[in-house]
């Protein structure tokens, strides 16, 4: 007996309705397939106590979800809004803000997810053929999508019931915080680790009230077959040859470094695949570097080589730190070594530091021109002026050539960094040290930040390249006419 079109049509109509009941019950049932970022948002949540004035007596005000690509943050913070205004507040009307760097970056990324979600649920859905939506309803409830670059001048948002932000990485502490301040029950926030020095691994995650949760691609039951190919090719070591700490690997319980070496990956080195950056971050989900960091082809060795070298020196004041460089390089290679990384105020501790550390009195110390005796040209030379005047081979680099210009010129080479008790600065600056991006776009001028070692890199980089860049100190010296 055949069905008729109007019986296919209300038989479609219950499987449908039998698919999202199944949906709505998963919000609160969990199994195998519950993603590990869903159930820890859900049951940290529900770990609030409140008393009968608001006050937070027990549980938490906030969760963190840290990951690689692909592990279910974003999916998973979604469904929660779902359950929300769907479940738990469902007779309710509450505010949701959900929060971006910029504006621009939902349709990006996210309108897609809530056009999927919603319909998934079979919401309201005003994401179809959608050029912009700032805010929706699901029953008496409403979200707000909020680009933090559109909320400087406004008081940064309006109060909410629930805060999130979406790619925290790129948000500005003072925005997180005038938001949380104006959310009324719980907040979350999601991110890729791209940074290994941030305000919220310093100021956040170590808050008691806050729950945590590091996942990576592997923990989501929902990732796809191509999208978890496209991230294994990436792997640079034979699997299951190295440990993965919370922020590095090991290989025979040691740091991997140029010398300490897993085996490599039998198919992704030789198809050309083979990404540690890309493997590190976007596969592991440690705290790395940033998509667009500038040098990220540099390896770790155990110490610096038996090879002809010099000295470097970025001046680092009240502020600054003074990166003080161990500095050589042949046709394929550039080797240094950290040995300072903070202020040092004057030319005489200068000089006692330089004594300590062992350098050497007869070979060359090129210099940056930053200075704070006095503006303009005249700072560097007054340094200078006054290592030389204490023996060093002191002089100063000549900036004719763009920044860029080293830095491109830098990339061609292997770059090796001793890994002393500095090497956590360089490990710092390698990883947070990248290109400038302008509405998502990456440009070719490097950010003014993280930079001290790499400048002073830099400065050797030019002197062995480019003799004539070299500006000899001598008692004359402010009348050569110094170029910056």
């Amino acid at each position: 007996m055949s069905l008729s079109d109007s019986e296919i049509q209300e038989l479609e109509q219950l499987l449908q309705e039998q698919e999202i009941d199944l949906l709505k019950e998963g919000l609160s049932t969990f199994d195998d397939k519950t993603n590990p970022n869903y159930a820890h948002l859900y049951e940290s949540i529900n770990s609030q106590v409140i008393d009968k004035k608001g006050n937070l007596i027990e549980g938490y005000s906030g969760s963190i979800l840290e990951g690689s690509s692909r592990s279910g943050k974003t999916w998973s913070w979604i469904f929660i809004i779902i359950w929300l205004t769907t479940v738990k507040h469902k007779d309710e009307s509450i505010k949701i803000n959900v929060y971006r760097e910029h504006f621009a970056d939902f349709k990006k990324t996210l309108f897609d997810d809530f056009k999927r979600i919603l319909d998934l649920f079979g919401l309201p859905n005003k994401f179809h053929n959608a050029e912009r939506v700032e805010s929706f309803k699901i029953g008496e409830s409403t979200i707000h999508l909020l680009g933090c670059d559109k909320l400087k001048g406004s008081g940064h948002g309006s109060g909410s019931d629930y805060a999130i932000f979406n790619e925290m990485m790129f948000i500005e502490k003072k925005t997180y915080l005038q938001a949380v301040k104006r959310c009324r029950r719980y907040w979350i926030g999601d991110y890729n680790p791209s940074f290994t020095d941030h305000w919220v691994f310093n100021s956040v995650i170590t808050r008691p009230d806050v729950s945590f949760l590091q996942t990576t691609f592997k923990d989501n039951p929902f990732v796809s077959a191509k999208e978890k190919i496209e991230i294994l090719v990436t792997e640079p070591y034979l699997p299951d040859s190295y440990e993965v700490t919370e922020d590095s690997i090991l290989y025979k319980g040691k740091p991997v470094t140029d010398k300490n070496q897993p085996p490599p990956h039998p198919t992704n080195i030789e198809n050309g695949t083979a990404d540690e950056f890309e493997w590190l971050v976007y596969g592991l989900g440690l705290r790395g570097a940033m998509k667009g960091v500038i040098f990220n082809q540099l390896t770790w060795i155990d110490e610096f080589p038996d090879v002809a070298h010099f000295y470097t020196n970025d001046f680092g004041f009240t502020a600054d730190p003074n990166a003080l460089i161990k500095y050589a390089e042949d046709e394929k290679n550039i080797w240094f070594e950290v040995l300072s990384y903070s202020p040092i105020e004057t030319v005489e501790d200068l000089d006692e530091y330089l004594i300590a550390v062992g350098v050497e009195k007869d070979l060359p110390i090129i210099c940056d021109s930053s200075d704070k005796y006095t503006g303009e040209n005249k700072g560097t030379v007054e340094m200078v002026k006054g290592l030389v005047a204490k023996g060093w081979e002191a002089s100063k680099v000549s900036k004719t050539k763009s920044v860029m210009y080293w830095i491109l010129s830098m990339k061609k080479k292997k770059l090796h960094c001793v890994k002393n008790e500095f090497w956590k600065y360089a490990k710092k600056e390698r990883e947070n040290y990248k290109f400038k991006e302008i509405n998502g776009i990456m440009i070719n001028q490097p950010i003014d930040k993280y930079n001290h070692i790499w400048d002073g890199v830099r400065y050797g980089h030019i002197a062995y390249n480019s003799e004539t860049e070299i500006l000899e100190t001598t008692e004359s010296i402010a009348d050569m006419g110094i170029n910056y």
